[in-house]
């Protein structure tokens, strides 16, 4: 099959932790399929997270802004993108704190360009497709943020009404209802996935497990906000690249569908999960146990108490079912993030 015979996607932000782990589970799963992978490199983008499908002659790896609309036009033209996955994202919640702008201009002027370009690219005029288009779709990946915090009882369903507590989760939220309304305006084939925490290999140092992890392995304090006893809603990252690409290959258009790992745990659970293990791996050289460098500061501003996803419609329509439980990724993910940190 020659490079003019691949029908090319556009996935975005794939040197990101999700993005790039998907992009080697997909580029092995459709072997007819072309990945243009456009990031713009911040400190979240790593291309040494594509080491693996870097020399694929279905991946091609472009540089850029997806709020540069001049070149997300160019690419639909030159590489005859026929779907989009749109992992693209400011995502870290303290820095939305910090610099929401970036997270306004990115998350949702930055899903408006793409979304738009591939409308007129793909489209004659609203609800009419042009043949050759007519399988097309755009695919959003975003967060169960957006639904804001649990109390102690209940789920998120895609049901749920969205009231986000952060300038990011506003931003994802607002980029949602951005993608919702060009199926009810224009008719696009569009779906969208909202995810809990995913955690697993390729994770940027800043988030809470890598953290855990990097501060044992350099004998520093953990840092633990507030009491430590936020839940959050794990999902090992393979486990959400094989719901994404189910989604995107057999979801209904129009429907979105949540996708989370059932594994329920506290902050805390998750430092003396980890710390544990690590005390088996890696001893200390001191004798003591890495649950001696927990140390509590001061909690996030508006920080979501649970969240927690019911996975049921995936689940059910389209038979996708989490693989991993949180006590087995957790081992394979201290294990890559040891070889990681001994390098």
């Amino acid at each position: 099959m020659t490079q003019q015979q691949f029908e090319t996607i556009l996935v975005t932000g794939g040197a990101g932790f999700i993005g790039s782990n998907f992009i080697s589970y997909f580029l092995a799963r459709n072997k007819n399929i072309r990945v243009v992978n456009l990031d713009l490199l911040t400190y979240a983008g790593d291309l040494n997270n594509l080491e693996e499908v870097e020399s694929n002659c279905r991946y091609i790896f472009v540089q850029g802004d997806i709020c540069n609309r001049k070149l997300i036009e160019e690419l639909f033209v030159d590489y005859d993108i026929k779907g989009v996955i749109n992992f693209a994202a400011e995502s870290h919640v303290d820095n939305s704190i910090l610099n929401p702008d970036a997270f306004i201009k990115t998350n949702v002027m930055g899903t408006f360009n793409l979304i738009d370009v591939a409308r007129k690219h793909w489209m004659e005029c609203p609800k009419v497709y042009k043949k050759e288009y007519k399988d097309c779709r755009f695919h959003h990946i975003s967060t169960d943020e957006v639904y804001g915090t649990l109390g102690e009882v209940g789920l998120f369903t895609e049901e749920t009404a969205y009231a986000p507590n952060s300038p990011y989760s506003a931003s994802k939220a607002s980029s949602d209802l951005v993608v919702r309304s060009y199926y009810h305006t224009y008719g696009m084939k569009v779906v969208t996935t909202n995810c809990s925490n995913n955690y697993g290999p390729k994770q940027h140092d800043e988030k809470l497990i890598p953290t855990i992890i990097r501060k044992c392995l350099s004998e520093e304090d953990i840092p633990i906000y507030g009491d430590g006893l936020n839940i959050r809603d794990w999902l090992y990252v393979l486990d959400h690249c094989k719901g994404i690409d189910l989604v995107f290959n057999e979801g209904k258009s129009s429907e979105t569908y949540n996708i989370g790992g059932r594994n329920e745990r506290t902050n805390m659970y998750i430092v003396d999960t980890i710390c544990t293990i690590l005390d088996e791996k890696i001893p200390r050289a001191n004798g003591a146990s890495y649950l001696a460098l927990k140390s509590f500061v001061t909690d996030r501003p508006g920080h979501d108490f649970r969240y927690a996803i019911d996975a049921s419609k995936i689940e059910s329509e389209l038979g996708w079912k989490a693989d991993e439980n949180f006590e087995t990724g957790i081992v394979k993910t201290i294990e890559w993030y040891i070889n990681k940190y001994s390098k």
